[in-house]
């Protein structure tokens, strides 16, 4: 099983806060860790990235981990997100 949206909301998550994917790597704090081509992989679905990383995302963003996974909810419109937009917004809402 795996979550079938992460590697769109990874995109997003990017995108949203006008990174590159070498500045993402920046941001994360994973420049010894992460190369661009591990982050491209990640947002084409074509690899998972380890839970610390997923949580590293999610900080970034001001969101929950819980909102990466969870294909039924969506990020905020707005990154990084105001505190209460943490746990997420449902789809179709």
């Amino acid at each position: 099983m795996r979550p079938v949206r992460l590697a769109e909301k990874l995109l997003q998550i990017r995108t949203a806060l006008g990174l590159s994917q070498n500045e993402i790597i920046s941001r994360l704090g994973l420049g010894d860790a992460l190369i661009r081509e591990d982050v491209s992989a990640f947002e084409r679905g074509v690899r998972e990235p380890p839970l610390p990383i997923l949580l590293k995302y999610a900080r970034i963003a001001g969101v929950s981990t819980d909102v990466l996974i969870d294909d039924e909810l969506n990020l905020p419109e707005r990154l990084p997100a105001p505190a209460k937009y943490r746990m997420g917004i449902r789809r179709g809402t």
